[in-house]
């Protein structure tokens, strides 16, 4: 997966470093390939970021330490405290998101020390080493099927679980029109994602691996007891927090995207993008707070957030791994987008004859890194769901959060073909 998003990022980075618009990706599409793709882009994103699956995270962390409070409680307090922060404006939402994200930094960078600590003696003096990968190994069989194709299998099942820890990289594009320099700043922050993708999250996940035995009971998130491998649940419990702001903030900004503009000492708010703004939502969502705050499109997006109550009458485990599932896939068709939109860029840039070598940021990978995103993306998305169909597994529910996007993506594309006129 890691190699998935590292090829969706630098096409996006040679893209967004050439041209720093506002809408990022979105409005890319538009330009490259046509308006119904960017319509079909532009719900999809902001489906993604509204199916906040941390609250139920949140609250299954919560019950690592109290099993008798009722998990509304805890999704009250939760979507509060979220909701609070977004209301308040992005000043409060961006030092919110610092002090979160420094707690989140440190804390990854301390549990990778520790861990390699830990595997190699750590206090108890037993040196692990790769005892786990020996016994009982790093593969599981999935659903009990034997032999080398429940293993590929069960390394199949998490490909999109892995997909969902990787959602949000493509966001450095959103923020381009607001850069400064983005010609020099952007090509500088795609070069250093590989750096990111290895040390935490390659890293992360290998030393967590050493650790923790792949059959550990407690790693089941249906079971009451369920815990996190990282073990710290009091720091992923901001962090959980942290993620929840940032999808309502994406989300009510993908509906209503806009910049300040400075005049006569006052501010004037100019849309420049955005689904509202562009034609592809209600333009209630335009309205604002006289400090620019877009109220309607906050309240609208965190309404769906009440989806996270579910948790109450099922376990937090159980709709926490649904709405990750659909975020997942909402992601990886972003991904499917952006590699789609590169590739119709690459030719664009042959047929008018312009040398990639001139731009801000190119690679000597493409297209071959774009046609490796765009397969990828499409076949995890369309296998995601082949467990209900192994016997005696059907669930309706898992069906429906699996494959919802492969039905409305076409058909967003094609309605909005037809309703705008619009050719490739």
């Amino acid at each position: 997966m890691s190699s998935v998003v590292y090829c969706v990022m630098i096409s996006l980075g040679e893209m967004i470093a050439y041209l720093p618009i506002a809408g990022g990706h979105i409005k890319l599409a538009e330009r490259f390939v046509d308006p119904a793709f960017s319509f079909a882009m532009g719900w999809n994103y902001w489906y993604d970021w509204t199916i906040s699956s941390e609250i139920s995270a949140a609250a299954l962390l919560i019950n690592y330490w109290n099993y008798t409070v009722n998990d509304s409680i805890w999704i009250v307090t939760c979507l509060a405290v979220v909701l609070a922060i977004n209301m308040l404006g992005a000043g409060a939402y961006g030092e919110a998101e610092f002090i979160f994200a420094s707690v989140k930094v440190i804390t990854i960078t301390g549990v990778i020390i520790l861990g390699i600590v830990i595997d190699l003696g750590g206090p108890n003096h037993d040196r692990i080493g790769f005892r786990y990968w020996k016994n009982p190994g790093p593969f599981v069989q999935y659903s009990g099927i034997e032999g080398a194709e429940g293993r590929f299998l069960g390394w199949w099942a998490v490909l999109t679980q892995a997909a969902f820890s990787f959602i949000g990289t493509e966001i450095v594009a959103i923020t381009a029109g607001e850069a400064k320099n983005p010609r020099h700043t952007l090509p500088k922050a795609i070069r250093r994602v590989y750096i990111r993708i290895l040390l935490f999250y390659i890293g992360g996940t290998l030393i967590i691996g050493l650790l923790v035995p792949s059959n550990n009971p407690l790693l089941e998130l249906n079971t009451g007891t369920a815990r996190s491998p990282f073990i710290i649940n009091a720091c992923l419990l901001t962090s959980a927090w942290s993620a929840s702001s940032s999808s309502l903030y994406t989300a009510s900004r993908a509906i209503c995207m806009y910049t300040y503009l400075a005049a006569n000492s006052s501010k004037l708010i100019h849309f420049v993008d955005g689904l509202a703004a562009s034609g592809n939502a209600p333009k209630i969502f335009l309205k604002t707070t006289r400090n620019g705050l877009p109220y309607v499109a906050v309240l609208f997006s965190a309404a769906f957030s009440l989806l996270a109550f579910m948790a109450v009458s099922s376990s937090a485990g159980s709709v926490f791994k649904r709405f990750s599932n659909m975020s997942a896939i909402a992601g990886l068709m972003t991904w499917f987008g952006i590699s789609v939109t590169y590739l119709r860029f690459y030719k664009g840039m042959q047929v008018q004859g312009i040398d990639r070598k001139t731009l801000p940021y190119y690679t000597n990978l493409q297209p071959y890194a774009a046609w490796w995103g765009v397969v990828t993306t499409i076949t995890i998305c369309f296998f995601s769901g082949w467990g209900v169909f192994l016997k005696g597994k059907w669930n309706s529910v898992t069906f429906v959060t699996d494959y919802i996007l492969l039905i409305t993506w076409p058909i967003m594309y094609f309605g909005a073909r037809l309703y705008y006129g619009t050719k490739p």
